[in-house]
């Protein structure tokens, strides 16, 4: 499906030196920020206090929050669980109050506002299980890169998987980058939607990538700048649509979802913005400097031996 069609093809390589040196600048800032102010790590990853209350009627979360503020606990978070009556709150780890201590005066400061609110559970979480979270996710992060670049390098060859490695890389490192700079809470949902990030970004790679191969092959007498910029502007109708679509559902979520999917849907967006970036703009010249021509996908006829006198 195509909304629009450009006739002539825009020459995007001619811009690679720009676009990776901004990119180059903006991964090692994003390196900076992350070196040293570090990223601000959730109550899932630094340990904390797990709180299930119910209410007899359904709450407005934001009072609670209000309440939870007086406390001097800006950093809880508070979401709905399982029914719009009972909230699951996350309360930091506070200096010089236990558990116990600290989810009573939760409580309390709580049926200030609504005397029917009662406690379900309370649950400790310790800073041990935060390390092992922080650990698997970096596993999983290297796990998910080696699956991308195996794939990559079988179904196409291995210059595209290198560039597509590395313009992943760069949206993971930007993202991360971002939140270290503005110190927003890094959670479980952002861990995942930095993983949904590599998986949304390699898919807008291989695209071009496989538009690339296919104009090897058609487009004989064209230099090979010539035919990635081919292969990017017959694309961009579908990344448009495609892309334009997701970022719809994902500002749906950034501005109807509350405190509990606000920051995991500023990193899709963060994701989905640098995505299409680095699969046009570091990921095709990256593959254009590495040396890609028409003899890795299109096989050359053997010249016949001339015959014996």
């Amino acid at each position: 499906m195509e909304f629009f069609r450009i006739k002539r093809d825009i020459p995007f390589m001619s811009w690679g030196k720009y676009t990776t040196t901004i990119s180059l600048v903006t991964f090692l800032l994003s390196i900076f920020f992350l070196a040293t102010k570090g990223l601000n790590f959730g109550v899932d990853f630094t340990g904390g206090t797990l709180m299930e209350v119910h209410y007899s009627e359904a709450p407005e979360l934001d009072k609670v929050r209000a309440s939870l503020e007086g406390l001097d606990l800006t950093e809880a978070s508070v979401q709905n669980f399982g029914t719009s009556r009972d909230v699951l709150i996350r309360l930091p780890l506070k200096a010089d109050t236990n558990s116990a201590q600290l989810s009573g005066q939760v409580l309390q400061a709580l049926q200030q506002d609504d005397n029917t609110v009662e406690v379900r559970r309370v649950e400790f979480v310790g800073p041990q299980v935060g390390q092992e979270l922080i650990s698997d996710g970096a596993l999983a992060l290297l796990l998910v890169s080696l699956g991308i670049v195996a794939y990559l390098a079988v179904r196409f060859e291995w210059r595209f998987a290198v560039a597509a490695l590395i313009a992943n890389l760069h949206d993971v490192i930007i993202i991360l980058g971002f939140f270290a700079f503005f110190q927003w809470e890094f959670s479980l949902p952002v861990l995942a939607a930095v993983l949904a990030i590599l998986g949304y970004s390699v898919n807008e790679s291989v695209v071009v990538f496989d538009r690339v191969r296919e104009n090897f092959r058609k487009m004989r007498k064209a230099s090979v700048p010539e035919i990635i910029d081919n292969a990017i502007t017959r694309t961009m109708s579908r990344t448009i649509i495609t892309h334009g679509s997701t970022q719809l559902a994902v500002l749906s979520m950034l501005l109807f979802g509350g405190q509990a999917l606000h920051y995991f849907a500023v990193a899709l967006t963060i994701g989905i913005l640098f995505g299409i970036y680095s699969s046009v703009l570091v990921a095709s010249p990256i593959v254009l400097w590495l040396g890609v021509s028409r003899d890795d996908f299109v096989k050359v006829d053997k010249k016949e031996a001339p015959a014996a006198p």
